[in-house]
């Protein structure tokens, strides 16, 4: 015989913890939390409490959670087939209603965190510092660091400050804020923020640095008469840290050699693993094990000290590149 509504919520209940199981029926009246106490009393009285249809009907409210052609939490379908012989369709629609209600309160920035970066960037532009400490507190720290890089400004300094000093923000105005934001993201769907100055300077670079080295300082000069610090900047895009495995091997060699073991050591705390192959595939056998001893020696580094070092790193080839030197292998 198929279960009825009031067997499955039985069962249902069954497999979850108490708190959840309140959280299911609360808002029910005394009659049909007794009806359904008294259909679990029954299972439990008769020693027949099959654990595989449990499972099944445990899948079987899972399933209906995951199919996105339900209701908006995919909970309509098996919540009606299960309650609505002790509830009635009215009724069960009510509950529905509830779970619906506390499963938004639950996660009020769940929206916001599954953004793409781009959108909820300019959702977040010309918003209250305070606003954006909120939303940043609520991101991941990988995304909110992310975030913060791609602020302007002004509004990073202030949404820091915000941070460093928190005000109490209580949860009326914490809802108001994730529903704000979470409405202007969905003007910004698809949409992606301008290119920064130097994205556009590395691509124009990589051009520049194609080309044969009189014709590349020719152009060079003629941006650097019109703006010394841009063409300063271009240079520098021509040849940078993520451009080493591109690097010829004989030009890496060559650099390599000018660079100490500890500033290695440091270079590749935390860098690409791609990137430290190449490199340490340059270096004599003595030269690793050199880097190698000043890394077990090394105590964790500060991001500038890291970034630092590769500058370091990178320099020798800069001024190889300068004299026309360097050999790239692509990029």
């Amino acid at each position: 015989m198929p279960l009825t509504g009031r067997q499955k919520a039985a069962m249902l209940l069954m497999s979850l913890d108490a708190a959840t199981g309140t959280e299911l029926l609360r808002g029910l009246g005394a009659e049909e939390i007794q009806e359904i106490a008294l259909e679990l009393a029954r299972i439990d009285a008769s020693r027949q409490h099959d654990v595989k249809e449990q499972a099944k009907v445990v899948r079987e409210f899972c399933s209906s959670l995951q199919n996105k052609e339900t209701h908006r939490f995919s909970m309509k379908g098996f919540l009606n087939e299960m309650l609505v012989s002790v509830l009635g369709k009215d009724r069960a629609e009510q509950i529905q209603s509830q779970v619906r209600q506390a499963t938004e309160k639950k996660d009020l920035f769940g929206d916001i965190r599954s953004a793409k970066m781009d959108e909820l960037i300019l959702a977040l532009e010309g918003e209250h510092p305070q606003t954006i400490a909120v939303v940043l507190s609520e991101l991941a720290p990988n995304r909110s660091q992310e975030a913060l890089s791609l602020l302007s400004e002004g509004a990073r300094l202030k949404a820091i400050c915000k941070m460093t000093n928190p005000e109490l923000v209580g949860a009326g105005v914490r809802q108001r804020i994730a529903s704000m934001i979470s409405e202007r993201l969905k003007s910004f769907r698809g949409e992606t923020l301008a290119e920064k100055p130097e994205q556009t300077l590395r691509k124009l670079a990589i051009v520049l640095s194609g080309l044969e080295r009189d014709v590349r300082d020719q152009l060079l000069d003629e941006i650097g008469k019109n703006d010394e610090e841009t063409a300063a900047m271009v240079r520098r895009l021509m040849v940078t840290w993520e451009d080493i495995p591109s690097i010829a091997d004989r030009s890496l060699q060559e650099a390599l050699r000018t660079v100490e073991a500890g500033k290695l050591a440091l270079a590749f705390y935390g860098a690409d693993e791609e990137i430290v192959q190449k490199m340490r595939s340059n270096i004599s056998d003595r030269a690793v094990a050199m880097v190698d001893e000043e890394a077990a020696l090394m105590q964790e580094p500060l991001q500038k000290e890291v970034l630092d070092a590769r500058e370091e790193v990178v320099k020798p080839l800069r001024d190889a590149n300068e004299e026309g030197k360097l050999r790239m292998i692509g990029r």
